[in-house]
């Protein structure tokens, strides 16, 4: 018994990666309790939305089409219709996932889809404190154990993750996919070490959210950093410190190793390609179209069909809009002298709330203190993305807060563990504002007796055109 007390000791010991390990699966636990709480009966049944399923098991069937029209439960809600068959135009990744489940299940209507989105949850929050670790562990960031902790509980609890995590339909179960695999990415990135699971997690990711595919910059940065430092050589060089950003950008990519920088970027690259492949073979098999980006969204049945197709599916033209409701968008009070419809104290557009209102966290992401490498790297790849949804033909509606932002939310809180910005009283009186808003939209949206809460119409920022 004496000697059985250090062992079990050992496993939680200050920096071992048992300890790291436990905390993870510690974080990951607390998410499947609170959001499969959250969740209720969703976890029982199959949501409304469970397309990715349908789409898991057409493949079972040996077809690409639904064999049929969509099911009435769905109330035809992001079906596309092509030559007379309808398909599921998501991108495919999460139906691979749910397909052994599928077929254990023997239909889609058997198969409990809003459960197995609440198990996948938590595994973006906790691979979020490895990623969060590692940076500690190698010295670029200045948390500490306890604040990697609290920011990657923050990202399950206090960010629109939240709300996403616990609905299970076909739009959110791609976001949890999604950052499930960002954080994973990220893991993978950071020192360039593992770049084919890096670029098999880009790879799946193009293949779940297209545009988050271009979050692949930050292992381009890492790669070309690590070619410069040269550690396998033994050399370690530091990064330039004197000079522009321009110049010291230009001096580090000009005295990069480039037997190393290729030897990371065709490991990274080989993956993406094949997942571009197979993407690129669905869509000609479906609809004729080799790109790998023509999933079919353009042939949804939707009530804005006409400004997909006088627009197409990314446009200047929808920036406006989009950034009115990423920035814009606020709960209202009734006029004065009108009941409170449905007996609610203020109502929120379908559109969502705007991003600094439900996660006024993101503030202090303004002003680092120390931004370095891995701040900018973080930086560009969360810009792609983000502009890309910002032209997107929708806004993200029906949502509870701006759900996009769930493409880039990894590198956001990777960001604020490196700034150097500290975080004191003020910013946990913001975490508290965010979790308080978090777990209202995730215990309220998509709930039949809350629904009073909600306007369903979409004219009050983003008129149809």
């Amino acid at each position: 018994m004496t000697e059985a007390a250090p062992s079990k000791r050992a496993w939680l010991a200050p920096e071992s990666r048992s300890r790291r390990v436990i905390f993870a699966l510690g974080i990951y636990a607390a998410c499947l309790l609170v959001y499969g709480l959250v969740a209720g009966d969703r976890m029982l049944q199959h949501t409304p939305y469970n397309h990715y399923a349908h789409l898991a098991d057409s493949w079972l069937h040996g077809r690409h089409d639904l064999g049929g029209p969509p099911p009435a439960y769905a109330g035809g809600n992001d079906f596309a219709l092509f030559k007379g068959k309808w398909f599921i135009s998501f991108p495919p990744f999460p139906a691979v996932l749910m397909m052994p489940l599928v077929l254990a299940a023997g239909s889609p209507e058997n198969f409990q889809d809003g459960q197995f989105v609440v198990w996948l949850a938590g595994i973006a929050p906790a691979a979020l404190f490895l990623v969060l670790e590692k940076l500690r562990r190698s010295e670029r960031s200045e948390r500490s154990e306890a604040d990697d902790l609290r920011l990657a509980l923050l990202f399950a609890f206090a960010s629109v993750y939240f709300f996403t995590a616990v609905q299970g339909t076909v739009w959110f179960a791609a976001h949890v996919v999604g950052c499930g695999l960002a954080a994973l990415f990220v893991l993978w990135a950071l020192g360039a070490e593992k770049p084919m699971l890096a670029g098999l997690a880009i790879g799946c990711m193009f293949l779940t959210r297209p545009t988050t595919a271009l979050t692949g910059l930050f292992f381009v940065v890492e790669a070309v950093r690590v070619a410069y430092m040269r550690p396998d050589r033994g050399e370690a060089r530091e990064l330039p410190a004197e000079g522009t950003l321009l110049e010291r950008a230009r001096e580090v990519v000009e005295g990069a190793d480039r037997a190393t920088l290729l030897r990371l970027l065709g490991a990274f690259a080989a993956p993406i390609a094949v997942c571009l492949a197979f993407a690129s073979w669905l869509n000609w098999s479906r609809f004729g179209n080799p790109s790998p980006s023509a999933f079919g969204h353009e042939f949804l049945t939707v009530v804005w069909q006409s400004r997909i197709q006088k627009w197409g599916l990314f446009s200047v033209h929808f920036l406006p809009k989009n950034l009115a409701v990423a920035l814009g968008s606020l709960p209202w009070l009734p006029a004065k002298g009108e009941p409170f419809p449905g007996h609610v104290p203020f109502m929120i557009s379908g559109h969502g709330l705007a991003l600094w209102f439900t996660t006024p966290i993101y503030a202090w992401l303004v002003w680092p203190r120390r931004p370095g490498v891995v701040y900018g790297a973080a930086a560009l790849a969360a810009i792609g993305p983000c502009m890309m949804n910002l032209l997107y033909q929708n806004s993200g509606w029906f949502q509870f807060g701006y759900r996009f932002s769930n493409d880039y939310a990894i590198f956001l809180f990777v960001m604020l563990a490196v700034s150097g910005r500290r975080l004191g009283r003020a910013f946990w009186i913001a975490a508290a504002w965010s979790i308080a808003w978090a777990f209202f939209g995730a215990a309220t949206f998509e709930k039949p007796r809350f629904d009073a809460f909600y306007s369903h119409d979409p004219g009050l920022i983003y008129p149809r055109d």
